[in-house]
């Protein structure tokens, strides 16, 4: 009997890595996807190795048009839908607005949300056609709230929370499960690559592990729509039911406001 396959989007650090293996310890053949062929490669044969599954391996630049033709080309040339989509790609910066490269902001919306809606638009009629499947939507709990010195990273993750919703709910029924998953402060890569970790407020954290061991015993329960990863991360995505917008900006704000120099 075929093992079920599982595609996984920035599978080359952080949380993308972690699913990476906490699905291969699943029994899941993998399609790893990043940028960074070494990195991919040299995750692929622990994973091989500790769990004798296959994973594949394919890198290219999910920013662009040609990356997500080719990464779909791909898996229709090998006739395979995947069991589970984890759309975890995507990167964030840090700082006002007005004084980050636009080029880049853009680029991040590309990531984040584009190649996002596209891959759940590719797969998800595969998976209802074939009746099961389960998309993972890897948002953040700056989805619940306006986030200064992260504007645009912030409001791709509240489209994904909406979006992911919004689909979770038109799948009811179908025995396809659509998961929005939010993280929240997850120790990676992202912090040093965003430059997030420069802010003087701290925040509780959890490790990429702990989000994905928490996103899968979801999936397990047969969750579907939404999950907070973290205690005291559920808790605080509970303020902006009580509180007005203005006042969580202002509270965020603060929170966020890079150091004096």
């Amino acid at each position: 009997m075929a093992r079920p396959c599982a595609l996984v989007s920035g599978a080359s650090s952080g949380i993308g890595e972690s699913f990476v293996r906490a699905l291969g310890a699943r029994d899941h053949d993998i399609v790893a996807v990043a940028r960074r062929r070494d990195r991919l490669e040299s995750i692929a044969r622990q994973v091989q190795h500790r769990y004798r599954v296959n994973v594949h391996v394919i890198a290219l630049d999910l920013s662009t048009s040609a990356g997500i033709e080719d990464l779909t080309g791909a898996l229709d040339s090998m006739g395979l839908v995947p069991d589970v989509l984890v759309n975890n790609a995507g990167f964030g910066s840090y700082g006002p607005f007005a004084q980050l490269s636009l080029e880049r902001e853009l680029r991040m919306i590309d990531v984040n949300v584009r190649a996002l809606v596209a891959l759940t638009g590719h797969f998800l009629p595969r998976m209802i056609d074939r009746g099961s499947g389960a998309i993972l939507q890897i948002a953040s709990t700056t989805a619940f709230q306006p986030v200064p010195y992260m504007a645009v990273y912030g409001a791709t993750k509240a489209f994904v929370l909406s979006f992911s919703e919004a689909v979770a709910r038109e799948c009811d029924g179908s025995n396809v499960r659509v998961l929005a998953v939010c993280p929240g402060h997850t120790p990676t890569e992202f912090q040093a690559i965003s430059g997030v970790d420069q802010r003087p407020t701290r925040t509780s954290a959890q490790s990429a592990d702990d989000v994905v061991r928490e996103a899968l015993a979801a999936l397990d329960r047969g969750r579907s729509h939404v999950v907070v990863t973290g205690a005291p991360n559920r808790l605080t995505t509970q303020i902006p039911r009580v509180l007005p917008r203005r006042v969580m900006s202002w509270i965020v704000e603060r929170a966020f406001r890079p150091r004096a120099p």
